[in-house]
């Protein structure tokens, strides 16, 4: 169960960055937005296995955006896709998932297609929505899950100024399986 939001849900306003539009998606963005998943899948599925399980087809595209607004509205997740502003050529998307229960915390999730990684886009929209979190959602702190074997996830955290935290321990029964493969990072609200 998810607290209630304590604020009413902001306005869809696109947030722009130097090279980047970063808005919520319009059901207009149904092709662009299910043709990155289909054409990334592989790559999508260790590290967004529900995302990519739930748009198999562009009707579960539409599906999944319309989810995505009344998720924004109710505030249980804000998902904003990311376009780049001289080409309008859509490259991924970031989230913001909120638990609402003081010190409010966003973990924030992130993806760019294949042909868009290693321009700093991811860098960019990072910064972006960290300011969206902190002034907009008013979190306490920002959290990113990124799996070890992802350095370029990592490295975008730390190049926004996310910290990495201790490795946590795994739940009991899972340590015959070994090392978690997940590492965290936080970012706290500047003082």
């Amino acid at each position: 169960m998810y607290a209630v939001p304590p604020l009413p849900a902001p306005a869809g306003t696109p947030i722009r960055a130097a090279r980047l539009t970063l808005r919520p998606y319009l059901p207009s963005d149904t092709t662009d937005f299910f043709r990155l998943i289909d054409e990334n899948r592989i790559r999508l599925r260790p590290s967004f296995p529900a995302r990519e399980a739930a748009v198999q087809s562009p009707a579960t595209a539409t599906q999944t955006l319309a989810q995505f607004r009344h998720d924004w509205i109710t505030g249980r997740l804000y998902v904003l896709g990311i376009w780049h502003q001289e080409t309008q050529q859509y490259l991924g998307d970031i989230s913001l998932k909120p638990n609402w229960t003081p010190p409010i915390t966003l973990e924030i999730g992130y993806y760019l297609a294949a042909d868009a990684e290693g321009k700093g886009y991811a860098r960019e929209a990072l910064a972006a929505v960290t300011a969206f979190g902190f002034e907009v959602l008013q979190a306490a702190r920002l959290l990113i899950r990124c799996k070890a074997t992802n350095p370029r996830s990592c490295a975008v955290a730390e190049a926004v100024g996310f910290q990495p935290l201790p490795p946590r321990p795994r739940p009991w029964p899972l340590r015959a399986f070994g090392s978690s493969d997940i590492l965290y990072y936080c970012l706290r609200r500047p003082s």
